[in-house]
């Protein structure tokens, strides 16, 4: 019995879960010949946190086209992967945490034309934390700022899914796959695949993949609603909400698509969090193209 023989037959047992090792899809055949759109799946590695202060040691990119009918990937998957100099000595956390090291990166550079033209024909960029990446990549380059953004981590309900954590290992653990994280490219390529799994059927008719889940909420401006001045010890409430901390700002602050779900959230706030007492919340528009960037979208208060 050769080992996908005996994978097979766990796997058919109860008692056993098998996972693989994700082999990348470079060509995904043709699709049902509705139309297309093209997403460009990204990930960096930095190094460091603060886009401000660090520098971007590897860069990867995949781009694909996405039948909107079946919300599959189709066609041929354009890659691309570079390493850059960033003129000092990777910290060694990075170099434990990447395996990148300094003499990898020595004398090298991002290839710039390359990455234009590949960002200029995307419909969409998506990365697992857009609010990480984006700012470092348009700090690198202009071309970024000028197209809509989704994020795969922050811009999908995993939990509605029936999984306990939206972290990319854990989904791809979830579907039967493992890989070496913490690479840019492996990244994408985990990342294309979970995108491209049939999501659960939702009340509010949620489209079938991840990848037409984030095509379809890149068309509606999201709002990111600012609780100010929520009073600490509400901050379990608040985090169990989905609420994240903005050491900066400090200040709660989480993000809402409809204007139903804009009123809930102020109800919740001013029972669960202000007591019944009147409050002023931070009200932020954001389109696809601001969201996830270091840039402010339209600003404004409310009083509860």
């Amino acid at each position: 019995m050769n080992f996908d023989e005996m994978a097979e037959k766990l796997s058919a047992h109860p008692d056993f879960k098998v996972k693989r090792r994700l082999v990348p899809i470079l060509d995904f055949g043709p699709g049902s010949g509705a139309a297309t759109k093209r997403v460009l799946i990204l990930d960096t590695e930095t190094t460091g946190l603060d886009w401000r202060a660090e520098n971007i040691i590897e860069l990867a990119m995949l781009s694909v086209a996405v039948d909107m009918q079946t919300g599959q990937p189709v066609g041929v998957v354009e890659v691309y992967e570079d390493f850059e100099d960033p003129g000092r000595p990777i910290p060694p956390e990075i170099v434990k945490l990447t395996g990148i090291t300094s003499q990898d990166v020595k004398g090298q550079k991002l290839n710039e034309a390359k990455i234009i033209d590949m960002v200029q024909r995307a419909d969409l960029i998506v990365a697992h934390n857009a609010g990480f990446d984006r700012p470092f990549v348009e700090n690198r380059l202009e071309v970024f700022e000028h197209k809509a953004w989704a994020c795969s981590f922050a811009g999908i309900n995993w939990k509605a899914q029936g999984l306990g954590s939206a972290k990319l290992e854990f989904l791809c653990s979830e579907l039967g796959w493992f890989y070496d994280a913490h690479r840019a490219q492996v990244d994408c390529h985990a990342l294309l695949r979970v995108l491209s799994a049939p999501l659960k059927a939702q009340p509010d008719d949620m489209p079938s993949t991840g990848l037409q889940q984030l095509f379809k909420s890149a068309e509606q401006a999201r709002t990111v609603v600012k609780a100010f001045g929520s009073p600490f010890e509400t901050k379990d409430k608040l985090k169990a909400r989905g609420y994240r901390w903005d050491a900066e700002a400090k200040v709660w602050s989480t993000a809402v698509k409809s204007v139903e779900a804009l009123e809930a959230e102020a109800d919740w706030l001013k029972s669960q969090v202000y007591g019944g007492r009147a409050a002023r919340i931070g009200l932020e528009t954001q389109d696809a193209q601001v969201q996830f960037s270091s840039r402010s979208g339209k600003s404004g208060d409310r009083v509860l």
